[in-house]
Protein backbone atom coordinates (compact mmCIF):
# COMPACT_ATOMS: atom_id res chain seq x y z
CA UNK A 1 0.00 0.00 0.00
CA UNK A 2 1.74 3.25 -0.69
CA UNK A 3 2.88 5.32 2.43
CA UNK A 4 2.51 9.01 3.28
CA UNK A 5 3.96 11.14 6.13
CA UNK A 6 2.05 14.20 7.43
CA UNK A 7 3.03 16.84 4.77
CA UNK A 8 4.90 14.32 2.80
CA UNK A 9 3.74 12.97 -0.48
CA UNK A 10 2.64 9.48 -1.60
CA UNK A 11 4.92 7.08 -1.56
CA UNK A 12 4.03 4.07 -4.09
CA UNK A 13 6.34 1.70 -4.93
CA UNK A 14 3.78 -0.52 -7.30
CA UNK A 15 1.89 0.12 -10.56
CA UNK A 16 -1.16 -0.45 -8.68
CA UNK A 17 -0.47 2.10 -5.79
CA UNK A 18 1.04 4.82 -8.29
CA UNK A 19 -2.48 4.42 -10.40
CA UNK A 20 -4.07 4.68 -7.01
CA UNK A 21 -2.18 8.09 -6.05
CA UNK A 22 -2.62 9.85 -9.41
CA UNK A 23 -5.43 12.48 -9.46
CA UNK A 24 -7.25 13.36 -12.56
CA UNK A 25 -5.23 16.92 -12.75
CA UNK A 26 -2.94 18.31 -14.94
CA UNK A 27 0.31 16.81 -13.99
CA UNK A 28 4.39 17.28 -14.32
CA UNK A 29 6.56 14.51 -14.02
CA UNK A 30 10.61 14.67 -13.40
CA UNK A 31 12.36 10.95 -14.04
CA UNK A 32 15.22 10.54 -11.88
CA UNK A 33 17.15 7.45 -10.60
CA UNK A 34 17.88 8.77 -7.35
CA UNK A 35 20.75 10.22 -5.89
CA UNK A 36 19.20 13.25 -5.35
CA UNK A 37 21.06 16.94 -5.73
CA UNK A 38 19.78 20.48 -6.45
CA UNK A 39 20.25 20.30 -10.10
CA UNK A 40 17.12 17.34 -9.56
CA UNK A 41 15.48 20.11 -6.86
CA UNK A 42 15.47 22.63 -9.96
CA UNK A 43 13.78 20.49 -11.90
CA UNK A 44 10.84 19.42 -9.23
CA UNK A 45 10.67 23.61 -8.77
CA UNK A 46 10.02 24.13 -12.20
CA UNK A 47 7.41 20.97 -12.29
CA UNK A 48 5.59 22.42 -9.16
CA UNK A 49 5.19 25.63 -11.15
CA UNK A 50 3.79 23.68 -14.23
CA UNK A 51 1.19 20.91 -13.07
CA UNK A 52 -1.34 21.03 -10.50
CA UNK A 53 0.27 17.36 -9.19
CA UNK A 54 3.75 16.26 -9.40
CA UNK A 55 5.30 13.51 -9.88
CA UNK A 56 9.00 12.25 -9.32
CA UNK A 57 10.04 8.72 -10.30
CA UNK A 58 13.15 7.36 -8.80
CA UNK A 59 14.34 3.99 -10.55
CA UNK A 60 17.85 2.90 -11.08
CA UNK A 61 17.16 1.77 -14.70
CA UNK A 62 19.53 -1.57 -15.56
CA UNK A 63 18.38 -1.10 -19.28
CA UNK A 64 21.02 2.06 -19.54
CA UNK A 65 24.11 0.50 -18.03
CA UNK A 66 26.70 -1.12 -20.04
CA UNK A 67 28.27 -4.51 -19.05
CA UNK A 68 31.67 -2.92 -17.49
CA UNK A 69 29.37 0.21 -15.82
CA UNK A 70 28.80 1.03 -12.48
CA UNK A 71 24.48 -0.34 -11.90
CA UNK A 72 25.87 -1.94 -8.89
CA UNK A 73 27.66 1.03 -7.48
CA UNK A 74 25.12 4.09 -8.43
CA UNK A 75 24.32 5.54 -5.30
CA UNK A 76 20.85 4.55 -3.55
CA UNK A 77 19.14 6.66 -0.82
CA UNK A 78 15.72 6.52 -1.03
CA UNK A 79 15.24 8.24 2.42
CA UNK A 80 17.01 10.62 1.93
CA UNK A 81 15.60 11.69 -1.30
CA UNK A 82 12.46 11.79 0.14
CA UNK A 83 13.77 13.86 2.94
CA UNK A 84 15.16 16.47 0.03
CA UNK A 85 12.13 16.44 -1.87
CA UNK A 86 9.47 17.72 0.87
CA UNK A 87 9.42 20.98 1.52
CA UNK A 88 8.30 24.72 0.27
CA UNK A 89 8.13 24.67 -3.84
CA UNK A 90 8.91 20.83 -3.71
CA UNK A 91 6.39 18.21 -3.20
CA UNK A 92 3.77 17.86 0.00
CA UNK A 93 0.32 16.13 -0.23
CA UNK A 94 -1.25 15.36 -3.11
CA UNK A 95 2.15 14.77 -5.20
CA UNK A 96 3.68 11.23 -5.44
CA UNK A 97 7.19 10.03 -5.47
CA UNK A 98 7.33 6.55 -7.31
CA UNK A 99 9.71 4.07 -6.09
CA UNK A 100 9.91 1.02 -7.83
CA UNK A 101 12.00 -1.91 -8.13
CA UNK A 102 13.12 -3.19 -10.73
CA UNK A 103 10.43 -6.24 -11.23
CA UNK A 104 7.75 -3.96 -11.15
CA UNK A 105 8.96 -1.79 -14.09
CA UNK A 106 10.26 -4.91 -16.33
CA UNK A 107 7.62 -7.71 -14.85
CA UNK A 108 8.66 -10.08 -17.83
CA UNK A 109 12.45 -9.61 -17.74
CA UNK A 110 14.52 -7.79 -19.65
CA UNK A 111 12.15 -6.25 -22.38
CA UNK A 112 12.18 -8.12 -25.98
CA UNK A 113 10.87 -4.85 -27.79
CA UNK A 114 12.76 -1.60 -26.88
CA UNK A 115 12.81 1.77 -28.17
CA UNK A 116 15.50 2.40 -30.41
CA UNK A 117 17.44 5.81 -30.31
CA UNK A 118 18.56 5.08 -34.13
CA UNK A 119 21.15 7.86 -35.33
CA UNK A 120 21.25 9.89 -31.79
CA UNK A 121 22.45 7.25 -30.12
CA UNK A 122 25.10 5.75 -32.33
CA UNK A 123 26.84 8.54 -31.31
CA UNK A 124 29.23 10.64 -28.89
CA UNK A 125 27.33 9.07 -25.79
CA UNK A 126 25.49 6.53 -27.60
CA UNK A 127 29.20 5.63 -28.94
CA UNK A 128 30.67 5.13 -26.03
CA UNK A 129 28.22 3.61 -23.97
CA UNK A 130 26.87 1.24 -27.12
CA UNK A 131 22.91 0.57 -26.10
CA UNK A 132 22.69 3.27 -23.68
CA UNK A 133 20.14 5.88 -25.13
CA UNK A 134 17.85 2.48 -26.46
CA UNK A 135 17.96 1.97 -22.16
CA UNK A 136 16.98 5.39 -21.29
CA UNK A 137 14.39 6.04 -24.20
CA UNK A 138 12.72 2.17 -23.24
CA UNK A 139 11.96 3.48 -19.76
CA UNK A 140 11.26 7.32 -20.29
CA UNK A 141 8.19 5.95 -22.43
CA UNK A 142 7.18 3.47 -19.77
CA UNK A 143 7.36 5.69 -17.35
CA UNK A 144 5.03 8.58 -19.29
CA UNK A 145 2.90 5.75 -19.68
CA UNK A 146 2.40 5.10 -15.97
CA UNK A 147 2.51 8.32 -15.00
CA UNK A 148 0.71 9.99 -17.79
CA UNK A 149 1.91 13.70 -17.35
CA UNK A 150 0.83 17.09 -19.19
CA UNK A 151 4.38 17.91 -18.91
CA UNK A 152 7.92 15.94 -18.77
CA UNK A 153 10.73 18.05 -17.68
CA UNK A 154 14.79 16.90 -18.22
CA UNK A 155 18.05 18.83 -17.30
CA UNK A 156 20.19 20.35 -19.99
CA UNK A 157 23.14 18.71 -18.49
CA UNK A 158 22.33 15.49 -20.39
CA UNK A 159 21.77 17.36 -23.25
CA UNK A 160 21.76 14.48 -26.04
CA UNK A 161 19.52 12.33 -23.54
CA UNK A 162 17.20 15.78 -23.99
CA UNK A 163 17.82 15.97 -27.82
CA UNK A 164 16.68 11.75 -28.06
CA UNK A 165 14.00 11.86 -25.43
CA UNK A 166 12.26 15.24 -27.17
CA UNK A 167 12.69 13.39 -30.81
CA UNK A 168 11.08 10.14 -29.34
CA UNK A 169 7.84 12.39 -28.21
CA UNK A 170 7.83 13.98 -31.33
CA UNK A 171 8.09 10.36 -34.06
CA UNK A 172 6.03 9.05 -31.87
CA UNK A 173 3.23 11.35 -31.20
CA UNK A 174 3.24 10.84 -27.50
CA UNK A 175 0.83 13.67 -25.57
CA UNK A 176 3.16 15.00 -23.67
CA UNK A 177 5.42 18.69 -23.26
CA UNK A 178 9.10 18.15 -23.00
CA UNK A 179 10.13 21.26 -20.78
CA UNK A 180 14.12 21.74 -20.96
CA UNK A 181 15.62 22.82 -17.41
CA UNK A 182 19.13 25.11 -17.95
CA UNK A 183 22.22 23.01 -15.56
CA UNK A 184 22.30 24.00 -12.19
CA UNK A 185 26.35 24.61 -11.28
CA UNK A 186 27.90 25.01 -7.92
CA UNK A 187 29.90 28.27 -7.38
CA UNK A 188 32.75 27.45 -8.74
CA UNK A 189 31.01 26.18 -12.52
CA UNK A 190 31.23 22.70 -12.23
CA UNK A 191 27.84 20.90 -13.26
CA UNK A 192 26.27 19.57 -10.65
CA UNK A 193 26.10 15.34 -11.22
CA UNK A 194 25.62 12.49 -8.67
CA UNK A 195 29.27 11.67 -9.89
CA UNK A 196 30.77 14.69 -8.55
CA UNK A 197 31.02 12.61 -5.47
CA UNK A 198 34.00 10.22 -6.74
CA UNK A 199 36.31 13.43 -6.84
CA UNK A 200 39.07 13.86 -5.23
CA UNK A 201 39.92 17.31 -3.36
CA UNK A 202 42.90 17.11 -5.95
CA UNK A 203 40.56 16.37 -9.08
CA UNK A 204 38.39 18.69 -8.71
CA UNK A 205 40.24 21.63 -10.09
CA UNK A 206 40.77 19.34 -13.06
CA UNK A 207 37.25 19.05 -13.19
CA UNK A 208 36.70 22.76 -13.62
CA UNK A 209 38.55 22.23 -17.03
CA UNK A 210 35.07 21.02 -18.75
CA UNK A 211 33.37 24.25 -17.65
CA UNK A 212 36.34 26.44 -18.56
CA UNK A 213 36.78 24.57 -21.96
CA UNK A 214 32.86 25.53 -22.70
CA UNK A 215 33.98 29.36 -22.26
CA UNK A 216 36.69 29.10 -24.94
CA UNK A 217 34.33 27.52 -27.08
CA UNK A 218 31.56 30.44 -26.47
CA UNK A 219 33.90 33.07 -26.84
CA UNK A 220 35.17 31.53 -30.22
CA UNK A 221 32.10 31.22 -31.89
CA UNK A 222 31.18 34.92 -30.26
CA UNK A 223 34.06 35.99 -32.28
CA UNK A 224 33.06 35.12 -35.13
CA UNK A 225 35.70 31.89 -35.56
CA UNK A 226 34.48 28.79 -37.72
CA UNK A 227 33.61 25.66 -36.36
CA UNK A 228 36.91 23.97 -36.55
CA UNK A 229 37.81 27.00 -34.78
CA UNK A 230 35.21 26.54 -31.86
CA UNK A 231 36.33 22.83 -31.53
CA UNK A 232 39.91 23.49 -31.53
CA UNK A 233 39.56 26.00 -28.56
CA UNK A 234 37.58 24.21 -26.43
CA UNK A 235 39.64 20.90 -26.60
CA UNK A 236 43.11 23.07 -26.20
CA UNK A 237 41.58 24.09 -22.58
CA UNK A 238 40.62 20.68 -21.52
CA UNK A 239 43.91 19.19 -22.36
CA UNK A 240 45.44 22.25 -20.44
CA UNK A 241 43.66 21.24 -17.94
CA UNK A 242 44.41 17.73 -17.51
CA UNK A 243 40.81 16.46 -18.64
CA UNK A 244 41.65 13.11 -20.40
CA UNK A 245 38.57 14.02 -23.08
CA UNK A 246 36.19 11.83 -24.86
CA UNK A 247 35.00 14.22 -27.36
CA UNK A 248 34.09 17.80 -28.48
CA UNK A 249 30.90 17.97 -30.06
CA UNK A 250 29.27 20.84 -32.04
CA UNK A 251 26.35 20.00 -33.41
CA UNK A 252 22.92 20.34 -34.40
CA UNK A 253 20.40 21.10 -31.33
CA UNK A 254 17.66 19.05 -33.53
CA UNK A 255 19.54 16.18 -34.38
CA UNK A 256 22.67 16.10 -32.80
CA UNK A 257 24.51 15.62 -35.93
CA UNK A 258 28.05 17.53 -36.41
CA UNK A 259 28.15 20.62 -37.56
CA UNK A 260 30.43 21.24 -40.55
CA UNK A 261 33.75 22.63 -40.90
CA UNK A 262 32.05 26.00 -42.27
CA UNK A 263 31.80 29.52 -41.38
CA UNK A 264 28.36 29.14 -39.84
CA UNK A 265 25.59 31.51 -40.64
CA UNK A 266 25.05 34.56 -38.19
CA UNK A 267 22.44 34.23 -35.82
CA UNK A 268 23.28 30.07 -35.90
CA UNK A 269 23.20 28.19 -32.36
CA UNK A 270 25.12 25.33 -32.12
CA UNK A 271 25.45 22.96 -28.65
CA UNK A 272 28.35 22.57 -27.62
CA UNK A 273 28.83 19.44 -25.71
CA UNK A 274 32.20 17.61 -23.89
CA UNK A 275 32.66 14.45 -21.98
CA UNK A 276 36.05 13.60 -20.84
CA UNK A 277 37.41 11.71 -17.47
CA UNK A 278 38.76 12.98 -14.22
CA UNK A 279 41.07 10.29 -13.04
CA UNK A 280 38.60 7.32 -12.57
CA UNK A 281 35.21 9.55 -12.75
CA UNK A 282 33.87 10.11 -16.08
CA UNK A 283 31.95 13.96 -16.86
CA UNK A 284 29.67 15.26 -19.63
CA UNK A 285 29.20 18.95 -19.80
CA UNK A 286 27.41 21.33 -22.55
CA UNK A 287 26.34 24.75 -23.45
CA UNK A 288 25.10 27.04 -26.52
CA UNK A 289 27.04 28.62 -29.07
CA UNK A 290 25.82 31.41 -31.15
CA UNK A 291 27.30 33.60 -34.16
CA UNK A 292 26.48 36.98 -34.25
Amino acid sequence: MTTQAPGAPTLARTRIELDAALRPVDRAVVMTMGALHDGHLSLVREARARGEQVVVTIFVNPLQFGPTEDLDRYPRDLAGDLARLTGPGLLGPGDVVFAPEPAEVYPDGDPVVRVSAGAIGEVYEGAIRPGHLDGVLTVVLKLMHLTRPSVALFGRKDVQQLVAVGRMVRDLDLDVTIVPVPTVRDDDGLALSSRNAYLSAEQRPVALGLSRALAAGEQAAARGDGTAAVRAATREVLTAAGVDADYVALVDPQTFADLPDDPPQPGSVAVLAVAGRVGGTRLIDNTDVRWA
